[in-house]
């Protein structure tokens, strides 16, 4: 990378992957990949190489979001340079595959951009999910895509927090790119959900195409939620939940919760308001894969990311 008259130079995007099964019960991304790894003539772009790619085949067999451990926390150094072999947990072993594959995670050889396709049981809609806010390339890729499929949403999740933030299946490469549709039970196929995911893909892929054939795409500015809190259902003594999402806040992703709010209800009706200092925006919201992950939801703030213009070197 480098900087030409403010604008940042960067390699053309060249090796492409689109992860989906990553949890083996998300069924949009599960159904994509294995339709573009029979026909993939709608992903390919000229001088890209797109590889359409299932990553826990076992959980998908299963329908299972993991068999031994979640596949989308796997990547950390230390996952990847176990020693083991087939001792290892399943999706240990996977990630050290995958990093083989895709990889090394941070190094030049690494696959420039990887789309890592998921569902959610939240009222969330699209999402995309961004792991820093100084990459350029993905702030102007998302840009792009809003304005693209606009007048429908599609919103930017920021997740650099340095105690919530984990280590990606799509962290492998150098612009990770996740991309969360719902709500969508898991198990299940939604049409709307699984043409919403389609469609976020074409312009993704025609954005990637459009700079390596040269385009200049001005300084943006991104509007995004940055990941502030991870919030837990409230327990008794012993861990068990006492307390719902309350009926105010449920299927109310995005939008403000302010102090006194309405946030939880107790079994037996009371209700427990949230003492934050001021607004924030939840999301994820009563996500059924996060009660084993002690989370009802993530608060987050809403900000404005500058991206530079970019170019490719």
């Amino acid at each position: 990378m480098s900087s030409y008259n403010n604008s940042v130079c960067l390699n053309e995007a060249r090796r492409v992957a689109i992860f989906g099964g990553t949890h083996g019960n998300e069924m949009s991304g599960v159904t994509l990949v294995n339709l573009w790894v029979k026909n993939g003539a709608e992903i390919q772009r000229k001088g890209v190489e797109t590889k359409p790619f299932i990553t826990n085949p076992r959980a998908v067999e299963k329908c299972t979001r993991y068999v031994d451990t979640d596949l989308n926390r796997a990547f950390t150094p230390e996952n990847l340079s176990a020693l083991g072999g087939d001792d290892l947990p399943y999706e240990v072993q996977r990630a050290q595959e995958i990093n083989r594959i895709f990889g090394p995670k941070g190094s030049p050889e690494a696959y420039d951009v990887i789309f890592d396709l998921h569902n959610t049981t939240s009222n969330m809609g699209s999402t995309l999910i961004l792991e820093s806010s100084k990459d350029h390339f993905n702030l102007q890729m998302m840009n792009y895509i809003k304005k693209a499929i606009a007048p429908a949403s599609c919103l930017v999740l920021l997740n650099e927090h340095p105690l919530l933030k984990y280590s990606t299946s799509r962290s492998v490469a150098k612009h990770p790119v996740g991309l969360e549709v719902g709500p969508q039970p898991q198990g299940v196929l939604r049409s709307n959900i699984f043409e919403a995911m389609r469609v976020i893909l074409k312009h993704a892929l025609d954005f990637i195409d459009l700079f390596n054939e040269g385009m200049e795409f001005p300084p943006c500015t991104v509007e995004a939620f940055r990941v502030t809190e991870r919030i837990d259902y409230p327990r008794d003594a012993n861990g068990n939940i006492i307390a719902m999402v309350h009926p105010n806040l449920q299927d109310c992703d995005w939008e403000p919760l302010n102090p006194g709010d309405p946030m939880f209800q107790t079994f037996d009706g009371k209700t427990i308001r949230y003492q934050g200092s001021g607004p924030v925006y939840p999301t994820f919201i009563n996500e059924a894969a996060y009660y084993e992950k002690q989370q009802a939801f993530v608060t987050t703030r809403r900000e404005t990311l500058v991206a530079s213009s970019i170019r490719k070197a």
